[in-house]
Parts: structure tokens; sequence; C-alpha cells
């Protein structure tokens, strides 16, 4: 596999080190990718600041100029969670614009799948409103990416961060070009995710919620993913898959009540490729979202990159085996996202 890597010190300055969301995030994980065991194994995409006209194929022309604003600013708050520094607004145009070379890359042909590691994360961000830490919408504008300048078709996007991504759902819930799964602690930030919610419109169906009561560890997300991810994928056939991949589902992080290790997110990664390669090509991409436990982080993420790579090959016979040692209390939530989408991924 040529497995591609989006990596550059300017996502550094954003933020503030007194905030869950800060800096160190990235330092972590820019000293493990940089080590000589991992520095010569991936290709280095490198990124570019996101124009005006590509934010707003999500963003509203009104949000980015209050994105905009900050610049300059010492501490400016977009809402009670989302802070900016003096160069937000530059590094969040830098992560869009890693992430759209990122889908670049894939849809391209020049690596079989990429991780980009950008910061802010997006999945919380609407097109009119910062929320959650973000600033705009990573994943969401690498969807369109594809849609528009790629000319795909479908593009199914998971999202495994432990918060639910309203903002990626709210951009595509009237659309049937782009499938979103996700699975999060529920009821948790943001409010959003009721398994209720499924779509609207020409998007009715497209949209598959799984909220998740705390607990879950590797064996639930496996089987969760068994049951409802794969099914819903083969039934799509999407010409790209992007992971919004928040890491805040890890055992120990201090924002989350999950129990996924790091072995867990190299399990998750290696389904998530196997449909990849039964569906579109190989073609996946990874974005980086929450995840704020450093050591966690940092050790998850290598676990990920490893997998992509397939220096790390997880056999599918060892996926089911660990799924089978799920605690039955998480089949009342598949039965009944099943019975919700019946008539579209569950026949």
């Amino acid at each position: 596999m040529k497995t591609g890597i989006v990596r550059d010190d300017r996502y550094i300055n954003h933020g503030h080190e007194s905030h869950p969301e800060s800096p160190r995030r990235l330092q972590s994980v820019h000293a493990m990718v940089d080590s000589p065991e991992m520095a010569s194994l991936f290709v280095r995409i490198p990124p570019r600041y996101a124009s005006e006209e590509e934010l707003r194929m999500v963003h509203t022309k009104s949000y980015i100029e209050e994105v905009a604003a900050t610049e300059g600013q010492g501490i400016a708050w977009l809402d009670p969670d989302t802070q900016t520094s003096e160069d937000s607004f530059q590094t969040a145009k830098l992560a869009v614009g890693g992430v759209l070379n990122a889908v670049d890359a894939v849809v391209g042909g020049k690596v079989n799948n990429a991780f980009a590691l950008v910061r802010p994360p997006g999945h919380h961000s609407h097109s009119r409103r910062a929320a959650g830490f973000c600033l705009f919408n990573n994943v969401a504008l690498a969807a369109q990416q594809a849609l528009k300048k790629h000319k795909l078709e479908r593009v199914l996007i998971v999202d495994w961060d432990l918060h639910h991504g309203d903002g990626t759902q709210d951009t595509f819930y009237e659309s049937n070009s782009v499938l979103f799964f996700s699975s999060h602690q529920y009821p948790y930030y943001p409010g959003s995710g009721a398994l209720q919610e499924v779509g609207n419109g020409d998007g009715l169906g497209y949209t598959i919620n799984v909220p998740l009561a705390t607990g879950a560890g590797n064996a639930e997300y496996l089987k969760i993913y068994q049951q409802l991810l794969v099914p819903a994928t083969l039934a799509f056939k999407p010409e790209l898959i992007i992971v919004s991949a928040g890491f805040d589902t890890y055992f120990m992080d201090p924002l989350g009540g999950m129990k996924v290790t790091t072995e867990g997110y190299a399990y998750l990664t290696r389904m998530v490729m196997d449909l990849a390669k039964v569906c579109c090509k190989n073609r996946l991409l990874v974005v980086l979202e929450g995840g704020y436990h450093l050591q966690g982080l940092t050790a998850s993420i290598k676990a990920v990159l490893l997998e992509l790579k397939e220096e790390t090959k997880t056999q599918p016979k060892m996926l089911e085996m660990i799924a089978s040692g799920a605690s039955s209390d998480y089949d009342a939530v598949i039965s009944k996202v099943k019975d919700k989408l019946c008539d579209f991924w569950y026949k």
C-alpha cells in the first residue's frame, strides 16, 4: 500500500495550551511520525491554504468572514467551546487545503489511502457557525471536493469520534450522494445523533446514527460495525470512503466514557480498509478529529498508520473472534437501527 500523510508544523499555530484541543496534541504525534521507524514509510502530501471558493462548498461567506476577523487576535471565542488565536484562520484554511490535497492524491491514484493529521478538527462545524472546537468542516469539504471536482457520485463518511458529527450530518442531510454513518456516545455533546435522525428528502435513509451508552470497547465497536456499517456500505457502493477519526473513545480519554484500546483503532481501520478494497479501489482517507489523552492519541494514530500501510495487517477471522465476545448490552441499539432503516440497507 502507498499511504499518504499530511503533516505540517503550521498546524501547531492554533489555539492555546489551556484548551483541551491544544497544540500539544500534534506535537506528540509529530514526534512519532518523524521517528526513524515511521518517517520513511509514508508519502508526504504537502498542504496548501484553501481558497474562499473552496470553503464556500460548505460554509457561507458571512461565516468565513467571521472566522477571518479573528486573525491577529490573541483569544477570540466563536462559541462557548471554540476559541481562536491569532493564527487560527490561516491554520484552519491550511487544514482544509491539506485535506483537499489528500482527496486529490487518493482519488487521483498517487496513493491508495491517506491520513490527514490536521487541526483544528471539523466535524461539528456547520455552514454558518463554529462549534465543538471546530472551525471549518474538513471532512464535509473533502466529500464536496470528491463530488464536485472529481465527479464522484457516492461518498461514504464514517465518523467514529466519541461525539456526534452534527455539522457533517447537517451538510448532507438531504443528499443521497453521501452516506453518513456515525457511532457516538449518547446522550452527550452535542445532543444530536438520535437513531431517528435518518435524513430528509432525497437524503432519507442516507444518515445512519448509532447512539451508544458508555462502556463500549473493541468487541462492541467491531460487532456494531460488522452488523451495521458493512451491509450498508456494500449496498451503497461508495467510490471513496472518508473517516472522521476521533480518538476520544480511547479508554483513558478525559472527555469520554468508552473503552477502545490502541489495537481497537487498528481493527476498525482494517474493517474500513477491507470495505474500500471491495467497493472503491482501496480509496480511503482518514482525517483527524478529537482525542485528548496525548499518549493514547499518539499510540492510536500510530496503530492506524501502520494498518493503513499494511505493516501489521489484521486478519478478518481475528476481527470476527473479537466481535463474538461483545456484550449483549448493545444488541438493542443494533436492532433498532436495522428496524429504522430496513427499507434502505438492512432488508
